[in-house]
């Protein structure tokens, strides 16, 4: 509602300044005058940038170089960071060392996006199914309500070779989903696919009273090797397409996008225009399409979509309608795709990667860390430590809260140095001030930073 009051206003102010000279003087005077409107629904919105990475690695170890797959260079700089990964090397002995200490993809990711400020917030797995989070450190306090959850598709359900898994959590007050999925391969398991993508979303749930389901979240990104096929064409009409860069000839006979124009939940997804080539099936280390006995038509089997909530249809419910409606007006939220692209110079795997950009343009609904945590005198790791913090209105303590001291460039939320149990530890309660101890046994060499 104040966005569209501000819009409103700065409509009026241009009218204003399409009438005479006079009107135009009175009406730079007023209070809500153009430049004030402006300058409202400028601090009103924000931007930020989001980087996609979806690849099938075929259980390859992880390339040198992920560099250009990051674009690290990029700018103005990424805020967010998801990837998605299929067919990580999920043998049992890899797989059970992976438990045990992070894959290599994970610590290949966090060598190139640690030293550039990034946290990896969370991740999720399953068998070769991976799902990482990364996050400017400033942005921490306000990535809140996280969860994930998986779903296995493989073998009637049983085996999670295929499926799908998802990270959800609140962004500044925004709810957003992000779901990572392996479909069935082969042409004629179309129809199989699209069954599997609903089973998906009907059985992953979240302890989230607002956002129980997947598409219950403001956005929602579905990703990953989806395996759609180009139907009909033959092997040299598909071939000479691709080689001429008339990718547009074989659009309307992509699976995926045949599905849209029938499936309603399709429908209410979006995706860029395929203006690359197809991602699958190369030989490996090059950029030649599969030369083996099978020649497996190439295709776009590696795809990025995003689905904005729509708004709610009025019921006889109507206060729950109008919340609904009132918070998507006041807090509305925008995608806009940069970038949707493959990186055909990775040859690890016989899929290239598929990487997309994008802005999402948002108000902030909260602005405020639900903690603030202060440190009482000089820390020193031969001495016990004091430390204090304050917590907003509202905000539900648990027995399971803990605040952890980190050292300075951590790289990830579990590589505190120590922590503290918040009620174990706490001294004293004034209020929303909480003390809290800290012993000198739990000795941190170097500089730290405290994290809750």
């Amino acid at each position: 509602m104040i966005l569209r009051e501000r819009l409103a206003q700065l409509l009026v102010c241009l009218e204003d300044l399409s009438s005479d000279d006079e009107a135009n003087e009175e009406s730079l005077y007023e209070p809500n005058s153009l430049i004030d409107s402006l300058l409202l629904c400028l601090c009103l919105l924000l931007l930020f940038r989001l980087h996609m990475v979806t690849w099938n690695v075929g259980t390859a170890e992880p390339p040198a170089d992920v560099r250009s797959l990051l674009q690290l260079d990029s700018q103005p700089a990424t805020d967010l960071y998801v990837i998605g990964l299929q067919e990580v090397n999920a043998n049992p002995v890899q797989y059970i060392s992976d438990l045990i200490s992070e894959d290599s993809w994970s610590h290949l990711l966090m060598d190139n996006l640690a030293p550039m400020g990034y946290i990896k917030v969370t991740f999720v797995r399953m068998q070769g199914l991976l799902l990482i989070l990364f996050a400017k450190q400033v942005h921490l306090p306000f990535i809140r309500d996280i969860q994930s959850t998986y779903t296995r598709t493989g073998l009637f359900g049983y085996w999670g070779n295929k499926g799908g898994v998802s990270v959800r959590f609140s962004f500044y007050g925004h709810m957003l989903c992000f779901l990572n999925c392996h479909l069935a391969a082969h042409m004629n398991y179309a129809l199989q696919r699209m069954d599997e993508f609903e089973y998906i979303l009907d059985t992953q749930d979240f302890d989230m009273y607002n956002t129980p389901q997947v598409l219950d979240h403001k956005v929602v990104f579905w990703f990953g090797d989806l395996n759609f096929r180009i139907a009909d064409h033959g092997m040299h009409f598909l071939r000479s397409s691709i080689n001429n860069g008339r990718f547009n000839l074989l659009w309307n006979r992509d699976q995926l996008t045949m599905m849209k124009k029938k499936e309603a939940i399709l429908q209410e997804f979006e995706e860029g225009l395929l203006c690359f080539k197809p991602t699958y099936k190369f030989d490996r280390f090059s950029e030649t399409y599969d030369t083996s006995g099978k020649k497996r038509k190439p295709a776009w089997t590696d795809r990025i979509l995003w689905r904005i909530k729509p708004k709610a249809i009025d019921t006889e419910d109507e206060n729950s309608s109008t919340t609904s409606s009132a918070d998507d007006d006041e807090y509305p939220i925008k995608v806009k795709q940069d970038m949707y692209t493959c990186d055909v110079s990775y040859g690890v795997s016989d899929h290239k990667p598929v990487i997309g950009t994008f802005n999402l343009e948002m108000r902030k609904k909260v602005e405020t860390a639900l903690v603030t945590l202060t440190v009482e005198g000089h820390w020193s790791a031969d001495e016990d430590a004091t430390f204090t913090y304050t917590i907003l209105e509202n905000f539900e303590s648990s027995t399971w809260d803990w605040i952890g001291l980190y050292k300075i460039g951590f790289r990830s939320a579990s590589d505190y140095s120590t922590f503290a149990w918040v009620k174990d530890d706490e001294v004293a309660a004034n209020g929303e001030v909480v003390t809290v101890w800290q012993t000198k046994s739990c000795s941190v060499e170097n500089r730290s930073a405290l994290r809750k």
